[in-house]
């Protein structure tokens, strides 16, 4: 049985070996890899995310904390708002970005644009519905 840190180093590997694509369920879908410290540990985490870009700022994208619509949120999002920032790699660059929390209608239009291009997002808004709002974050190139 494979481990959720396997699972992302195989992506992780992928990622890099092919200038930002992925295959198997990500085949074709934008996939950036964020690095973000550990609020406890202190130590450098790298995650891949999929991600929707902001049509009217090139510079700034957003993620999804589904956590594949776990009950709870994933420790990177807690990494990132703690943090206020990270870095992510984009394709074959990478740069410094700052974290903004996004919230009410606003997070609720991007969030339903990326469930239309994704519909798994829309069954992660299911699982977690009446437990908690699957947060959104726009990243911003710093």
């Amino acid at each position: 049985m494979s481990t959720p840190d396997d699972w992302n180093t195989t992506i992780i590997e992928e990622f890099r070996a092919n200038e930002g694509r992925v295959g198997g369920q990500f085949e074709g879908a934008p996939m950036i890899l964020v690095h973000h410290r550990g609020r406890k540990s202190g130590r450098e985490v790298v995650t891949p995310m999929m991600y929707l870009a902001d049509e009217q700022a090139p510079d700034t994208i957003y993620v999804f904390a589904s956590k594949a619509g776990a009950p709870t949120n994933p420790a990177w999002y807690y990494n990132l708002t703690t943090a206020g920032s990270g870095t992510i790699e984009r394709g074959t660059g990478s740069y410094p970005v700052t974290v903004e929390e996004v919230t009410g209608e606003r997070r609720d239009a991007i969030y339903a644009e990326q469930a239309r291009r994704y519909p798994g997002f829309a069954d992660y808004a299911r699982k977690t519905e009446g437990v908690r709002t699957i947060p959104v974050l726009a990243l911003h190139r710093a």
